[in-house]
């Protein structure tokens, strides 16, 4: 999430109630997760495993709930919960704007887009020319649609991510501030979400075809010319490469890569990266050659059993 005008590590520090350690000439220009992160940008860790990692990301800024060595260059915000803090960020740079309108007067439509009634427009989207958004749609706040887009009925486009800290009280969610892009010629079917992301961008690439039903992720990045038929679930924090065919039913878990032209085939479950030019299939998803001389043989050890 970039910020509109570049912040000091005082004036976040004086934000947060937090502990400022390191370099105090840093420009701060955003907030992001460990896997987007830039230089300039704020990133939190709030569990040990991730101490390391997180100090030596892109981020300029890190927020952390335990005092250790500074890394040259880069500063630190000792927080005691910067799970909290970092929603504080969110809440404050990129707030909840409600809107009273079904088309809000904020947004910026192109020339030539139709839209039907009963679609909602959320605050600060912005949709290209020659676009169709179906009766019952919901574009939320922020998200960006390119030319000659269309989202049929009852479809979302940000829906807020599926991310939550487990507490003794129960769960915190973690605020939603980023977006959710599709570019030109995107389609979306009827009744499929797509989460934007926690604090950067969702995002479809260009001719990408979604069928109904399916579930994008927050934070995934779905690349050009794929086609998702119906009840494909994808986690957040993905990576789809370009010409991706994913067939009905299957998923991928998060944090997960499918390299360009790969195919997966119907009711697969995807839990590790897979190598583009494949076919793959079964659950877990390997190549479909290799799944399908498993079934034989389990086939023939069955019957001889």
């Amino acid at each position: 999430m970039k910020y509109n005008t570049p912040q000091t590590l005082t004036q976040i520090a004086e934000l947060l109630g937090a502990k400022s350690v390191g370099n105090h000439s840093v420009s701060i220009t955003g907030h992001n997760e460990i896997h987007v992160v830039e230089p300039g940008e704020i990133v939190f860790v709030d569990h040990p495993k991730y101490y390391d990692k997180a100090l030596n990301c892109n981020a300029t800024v890190v927020l952390i709930n335990k005092e250790v060595d500074c890394p040259e260059g880069k500063a630190l915000l000792i927080s005691d919960d910067p799970f909290r803090d970092f929603n504080k960020l969110t809440l404050h740079f990129n707030p909840f704007v409600a809107s009273d309108a079904m088309i809000d007067p904020s947004a910026a439509i192109g020339e030539g887009t139709r839209i039907q009634p009963g679609a909602y427009i959320g605050p600060g989207v912005k949709i290209g020319k020659n676009c169709f958004i179906h009766a019952n749609a919901v574009i939320n706040q922020g998200a960006v649609l390119g030319d000659d887009v269309i989202v049929h009925s009852n479809a979302t486009v940000g829906s807020e991510a599926f991310y939550y800290k487990k507490r003794p009280s129960g769960y915190d969610k973690l605020i939603t501030g980023g977006r959710a892009v599709l570019e030109d010629q995107v389609e979306i079917g009827a009744g499929t979400t797509i989460d934007r992301g926690v604090s950067g961008d969702t995002r479809i690439g260009k001719g990408t075809k979604i069928d109904n039903l399916v579930h994008v992720g927050h934070d995934t990045v779905v690349g050009e010319h794929c086609l998702f038929a119906a009840m494909v679930a994808i986690a957040g924090c993905c990576v789809i490469g370009n010409h991706v065919t994913i067939w009905g039913k299957s998923t991928i878990s998060s944090d997960k890569k499918v390299g360009n032209n790969a195919v997966i085939l119907a009711i697969s479950a995807v839990d590790k990266n897979l190598e583009g030019g494949k076919t793959y299939f079964g659950a877990p998803a390997i190549e479909a050659r290799e799944a399908w001389k498993e079934k034989v043989k389990l086939k023939r050890l069955l019957k001889d059993a």
